[in-house]
C-alpha cells in the first residue's frame, strides 16, 4: 500500500504528492469539481485546506482521495 510523504495543494486545482517510494505525482483535480463530493474545492481556500491522511488526502469539507488514486491517475513530474 502506497504511502504519502507530502502533499502540495497548487492555485491551478493541482496537487503535487510525494510518496514513500519516492515517486513525485501532479494530480488534477479540476476534473472531479463538477460531482458533488467535491464542489465545494472550487472555493481555492477550501481546495489549500488539504490535509495529509498518510494513505490519502482530505478536505475540511470531507471530500478526500485515496493514496492509489493520485499515485494511478496523476502524472509523473519530471525534474
Amino acid at each position: 500500500m502506497r504511502k504519502i510523504n507530502a502533499v502540495r495543494a497548487n492555485d491551478d486545482w493541482t496537487l503535487e504528492i510525494a510518496f514513500d517510494d519516492g515517486a513525485e505525482r501532479r494530480h488534477d483535480v479540476k476534473p472531479l469539481l463538477g460531482c458533488e463530493a467535491f464542489a465545494g474545492l472550487k472555493n481555492i481556500e477550501i481546495f489549500r485546506s488539504i490535509h495529509n491522511g498518510g494513505y490519502f488526502v482530505e478536505w475540511d469539507n470531507e471530500a478526500d482521495l485515496s493514496a492509489d488514486t493520485l499515485y494511478i491517475e496523476g502524472k509523473v513530474i519530471q525534474h
